[in-house]
């Protein structure tokens, strides 16, 4: 069975070398103590969210402070092919149970996006609340996952932003009950076109590619969207034989993507 993992602030895991000792402080020493009640001489993961993970052992357990002495460091590299989840803001939490639901399966980074035919709406003061409660819930996944890296939740975008974010991007791919191909084959035939891909990278991003998976509210995207969208580079491509809610389309999407692209 893997570690519990908690996070700690990236950088803070410098230094470590087996046989050192590191103090965890603050919510997630709470957590680890009060709530999981690890104690000493049980085995836990410290990340710092950034790619480095620290395997050790408990050495010392207080309310606030956990001890743990490093048995190893290990900085583990990004996925050379990133994946993107644009979930459109949606209301009842399903777009907060996409982005977690993601998180679990190992997408990268989400972009929140204000569609048109969203109802929840993000303006000043519940913008930066919600993007905030965003974050921490993809973190809290990241830990279930024993994930590494925490993915960034990015700044939310209209679709005239995300049309300047598909441009960017290596693919983007929207998913849409009307497309003609399924999913799988656009995957295949762009991976394919570009045999030069790697898998993993550094950890400066030097080389990445982006794949985006473009997911729309309760409602759908609407045509004039789609239609920017695909003006701007994105394909549309089709999920499956049934319509799915906005909750479950961005998660089957990043399990498809990660088998079909080497990621898993």
């Amino acid at each position: 069975m893997s570690n519990p993992v908690f996070f700690t602030l990236a950088g803070t895991l410098d230094g470590q070398q087996p046989g050192s000792q590191f103090v965890l402080e603050g919510p997630e020493a709470r957590h680890a103590v009060t709530v999981k009640r690890l104690a000493v001489g049980e085995p836990v993961d410290i990340a710092d969210g950034s790619g480095k993970r620290m395997t050790g052992i408990v050495t010392s357990a207080a309310p606030s402070a956990l001890t743990v002495e490093c048995r190893a460091l290990e900085v583990e590299d990004r996925p050379g092919i990133r994946l993107v989840l644009v979930q459109a803001l949606a209301k009842g939490d399903r777009d907060e149970l996409a982005a977690e639901t993601a998180t679990e399966l190992g997408i990268d980074a989400v972009i929140p996006w204000q569609s048109e035919r969203s109802i929840v709406r993000w303006k000043g003061e519940r913008a930066a609340k919600a993007h905030a409660k965003w974050q921490s819930v993809v973190t809290a996944a990241a830990k279930q996952a024993r994930r590494a890296w925490i993915p960034e939740v990015r700044d939310a975008v209209d679709t005239a932003a995300l049309q300047r974010t598909v441009s960017a991007a290596d693919l983007a791919i929207i998913l849409h009950e009307d497309a003609v191909r399924p999913l799988r084959q656009v995957l295949e035939s762009w991976h394919n076109s570009n045999p030069d891909l790697e898998l993993r990278d550094g950890a400066d991003g030097a080389g990445a590619r982006e794949v985006l998976l473009i997911v729309g509210p309760e409602g759908g995207i609407s045509p004039r969207e789609v239609t920017k969208l695909c003006d701007a580079g994105a394909v549309t491509a089709l999920l499956g034989n049934h319509v799915l809610r906005s909750s479950t389309a961005g998660p089957a999407a990043t399990v498809l993507a990660s088998d079909v692209l080497g990621r898993w």
